[in-house]
């Protein structure tokens, strides 16, 4: 399968309206009105300098007075900058999530940030498993390293992202479904029904990782239902109702609509986007 043709973004903007999605200023929710969407923006090693980090929270603060009800609104800022967007956000609909944590909870960990430490300046979401930490860009984490980062952050009370997704080579074999559950069945393992209420899960296609590819709705809503089924044959169909299911992959104002349109899509996980104010503020407000 071409590339061109596998990512080809298809438009439907006009059948989303139709399906009901935004109607009102009130989002709809989905699972039965237990699933909010979740817009989060992972700044990666960006922005270069704090008054660039305090200036672009302080955009996301106010741009999110406007968004719908139903819609959560999360900054995943690099950990220098975390205490400060976190003050920044105080009080405000906007919540802080931090990029990673390390394994263990203290000790002669050079360079390492801990559960407890991002937990005591704020942070309710930690995102975990993102493709850059899995694939040897900075780091080659096992899903058993990931699996334990997982259920720390749950007993701490915060909510884990744990992001999944498959290569261009594992895409191209027709393998993402099966990389998906083997990296949500080592990556969960362990994990109860009950404490699923603290995971958010995210499907990223490592392939359309700030590539400019964009799954279209048609693929991403494919392996989002797959993950709900895979959720409860192995929990329950009430769990899998419940669980927020992000995508993430190239996510811009010019495609956002039509992904949240998709009935098993609860919001996005977006990089690049998230660091101009505009973009995000359009992401935010998706329609």
């Amino acid at each position: 399968m071409a590339m061109k043709a596998a990512v080809a973004m298809v438009m439907a903007a006009a059948g989303a309206e139709a399906a009901g999605f935004y109607s009102s200023p009130v989002m709809q929710l989905r699972g039965g009105g237990d699933r909010r969407f979740l817009i989060a923006g992972n700044w990666k090693m960006n922005p270069e300098t704090m008054d660039e980090a305090k200036a672009l929270a302080s955009s996301v603060v106010e741009s999110a007075k406007s968004v719908k009800k139903g819609v959560d609104i999360c900054i995943c800022c690099p950990h220098p900058f975390l205490a400060t967007c976190a003050q920044i956000c105080k009080d405000s609909e906007v919540k802080i999530g931090a990029q990673d944590i390390f394994t263990e909870e203290k000790g002669a960990f050079t360079g390492g940030v801990s559960i407890k430490q991002v937990e005591s300046i704020g942070c309710k979401y930690v995102l975990i498993g993102h493709s850059e930490r899995r694939h040897g860009n900075i780091a080659s984490e096992s899903n058993a390293m990931i699996n334990k980062k997982v259920k720390m952050t749950i007993d701490s009370g915060l909510v884990a992202c744990l992001c999944i997704g498959e290569t261009k080579a594992e895409f191209e074999a027709k393998k993402n479904k099966e990389v998906c559950a083997k990296q949500l069945a080592e990556g969960l393992a362990g994990v109860t029904k009950e404490q699923l209420a603290n995971v958010v899960l995210a499907y990223e296609p490592v392939w359309a990782i700030g590539t400019g590819y964009t799954a279209s709705p048609e693929i991403a809503q494919d392996v989002h239902n797959y993950v709900r089924q895979w959720l409860e044959q192995n929990y329950d169909k009430a769990t899998a109702e419940s669980v927020r299911i992000l995508y993430g992959g190239s996510v811009t104002p010019d495609n956002v609509d039509q992904l949240m349109a998709c009935p098993d899509i609860d919001g996005a996980l977006v990089g690049g986007a998230s660091l101009v104010g505009e973009k995000f503020a359009r992401i935010m407000n998706f329609k």
